[in-house]
C-alpha cells in the first residue's frame, strides 16, 4: 500500500494506512491531533512504521520518562521488523536510537532516508528537529533542501527549507521561500515562523509584527508548541518596539494559556519573562506561576536547552533548593554524557547554569565571569539564533550591572548596528556614554 507521499507501507490494513497519513499531516502542520495514532495502532498490530510514529510522538514530550513510554511501542513490532521495507527499518532504528539517547546515530538514519526516500517528510521533520536540538545549522538546512527537491511545491517542505536557510544566514532566500510556502497554504505556521526569524534578525520590527499578527488567526488549529512559539515571536516584535504592555498581554492571553505542563510551552513563557524583566518590566507573580509547573524537572536532564530555561525560572521564583538541585543534576549529566554531547553539557551547559543562577541572585561580577567561556560555543545547546540570544542578553545585563561599561558598550554598539531601530539599545548606549 502507498501512503500520501507515495511511499510503500508494509500493511494490509486501510485503517492503519489512514492513521499513518493522518499522523503525517498532523506532524507536518503542527496539528492538534497527532496523538490519535495511539488509539489506532490495533488496526495493524504488526505495522512497524505506525508503532515507530507512536514512539516518536511520545519522545517529543521531552520528559524524563518519555523513552520508557516510547519503547513498548517499538518492542511490540520488533519481531516483525524483518518483514518491513528497508525505509521502515531505517526509520524504526532511528527512533530506537533516539530512545537510547544516541541522537548522532538517529540523525544518520534520517539522513539516509532523506537521501534515498526524500519524499518522506515525517522522517525529515524528525531529523530536522534533532539538528535543531544539536545546534547543527547545516543539518537543519540539508533536511529542508532534500524535502524541497523531492516535493518542490509542498508548503511543509518549503517551510522546512526556509527555516534552514535562515539559520544558515541566507536571509533573503529564507524569506522568499517562507513567503512562497505561505502563499501556497496560508496556514503553514512553520513558514510564518521562518519569515519572522528573518525579520527579527534584520530588526524589521513593524513589518515583523504586522506579518505575525496578520497570520495569527491561523494558529488556533496548531498544537501548543507552534501556537505559543509563534506568539512568542510576535511578542518579541512588540518588546523591541517598547510595547511592554503589549508583550505582557501576549504572555497572559497566548503564551501561558495552553499546556502549562509541556516543556515547549514552559520554555516560550520563560524566554519571554526573562526578556521582559531585562527591559525593566514588572512581571509580578508570573515567575512563581511558571515555576509551580516545573516540579521534578531537575531529575530529567533531557536537553541542556530545556534545563537552562527551567533553572532560571526556578531561581527567579526564589526556589533556591530546586535551582541548586538542578545545577547539581546538570553537573552529573555532564559527567556521564556520551562523547558526541560531552562538550554541550560540560563546556557550555554547566558554566551557563552557574552564570544564570548568579545572575538571578544578583551576583553580577560572578555571572559575567561564568558566562564568558561558554558563549563562544553557545550553538551546541541547540535552539535557534533568536532563542540563544537570551544568554547574550543576560550576559550584557550582567556586564552593565557589574560596572563593566566598556565591554557593555562594545556589545551594545554591535547590536545597534545590526538592528538600528530598537529604542532600548540606543537608551542603554546613551546611559553608558
Amino acid at each position: 500500500m502507498k501512503d500520501a507521499y507515495g511511499l510503500t507501507v508494509t500493511t494490509g490494513s486501510p485503517d492503519a494506512l489512514a492513521a499513518i497519513d493522518h499522523f503525517a499531516d498532523e506532524i507536518m502542520t503542527f496539528g492538534l491531533n497527532a496523538g490519535a495514532i495511539l488509539d489506532r495502532l490495533d488496526a495493524d498490530p504488526a505495522c512497524v512504521i505506525a508503532h515507530a510514529h507512536a514512539a516518536a510522538l511520545l519522545m517529543f514530550l521531552y520528559t524524563g520518562d518519555a523513552a520508557a513510554q516510547a519503547r513498548p511501542h517499538l518492542d511490540r513490532v520488533r519481531p516483525h521488523l524483518g518483514g518491513a521495507s528497508e525505509r521502515e527499518q531505517i526509520y524504526f532504528r532511528a527512533i530506537d536510537d533516539w530512545t537510547a539517547g544516541d541522537l548522532d546515530r538517529a540523525v544518520d538514519g534520517h539522513r539516509r532516508i532523506a537521501r534515498d526516500w526524500p519524499r518522506d517528510l515525517v522522517s525529515a521533520r524528525v531529523g530536522q528537529v534533532h539538528c535543531i536540538n544539536l545546534g547543527d545549522n547545516e543539518g537543519i538546512l540539508a533536511f529542508g533542501e532534500a524535502a524541497t527537491r523531492a516535493r518542490p511545491d509542498d508548503p511543509d517542505a518549503l517551510a522546512m527549507a526556509a527555516f534552514g536557510l535562515e539559520q544558515c544566514h541566507r536571509l533573503a532566500e529564507a524569506e522568499r521561500v517562507g513567503r512562497r510556502a505561505t502563499e501556497l497554504r496560508r496556514t503553514t505556521a512553520w513558514a510564518h515562523h521562518a519569515v519572522a526569524h528573518v525579520m527579527e534578525t534584520q530588526g524589521r520590527l513593524a513589518e515583523g509584527r504586522a506579518w505575525m499578527e496578520g497570520l495569527a488567526d491561523t494558529w488556533e488549529g496548531c498544537n501548543s508548541f507552534m501556537y505559543t512559539h509563534n506568539w512568542w515571536h510576535a511578542a518579541l516584535f512588540r518588546l523591541d518596539q517598547d510595547d511592554i504592555a503589549g508583550a505582557l498581554d501576549i504572555f497572559d492571553r497566548h503564551l501561558w494559556t495552553r499546556m502549562r505542563t509541556y516543556c515547549q510551552d514552559q520554555v516560550n513563557a520563560i524566554a519571554l519573562l526573562v526578556r521582559l524583566e531585562l527591559r525593566g518590566a514588572e512581571v509580578g507573580g508570573r515567575w512563581r506561576d511558571v515555576a509551580a509547573y516545573l516540579g521534578g524537572r531537575a531529575r530529567e536532564n533531557v536537553l541542556a536547552f530545556l534545563d537552562l530555561h527551567y533553572l532560571y525560572a526556578l531561581a527567579r521564583a526564589g526556589d533556591d533548593k530546586a535551582a541548586d538541585e538542578l545545577v547539581d543534576a546538570i553537573a552529573a549529566r555532564a559527567a556521564r554524557a556520551k562523547p558526541f554531547e560531552r562538550s554541550t553539557w560540560a563546556e557550555v551547559a554547566l558554566p551557563l547554569a552557574r552564570a544564570m543562577v548568579a545572575h538571578a541572585r544578583g551576583r553580577w561580577t560572578e555571572s559575567t565571569d561564568r558566562f564568558a567561556p561558554a558563549l563562544a560555543q553557545l550553538q551546541l545547546i541547540g535552539g535557534s539564533h533568536a532563542q540563544r540570544d537570551l544568554w547574550h542578553q543576560l550576559h550584557l545585563d550582567a556586564l552593565i550591572r557589574a560596572g563593566r561599561r566598556g565591554d557593555a558598550r562594545a556589545i551594545l554598539e554591535q547590536r545597534r548596528q545590526a538592528r538600528p531601530d530598537v529604542p532600548w539599545t540606543h537608551r542603554q548606549l546613551a546611559a553608558l556614554t
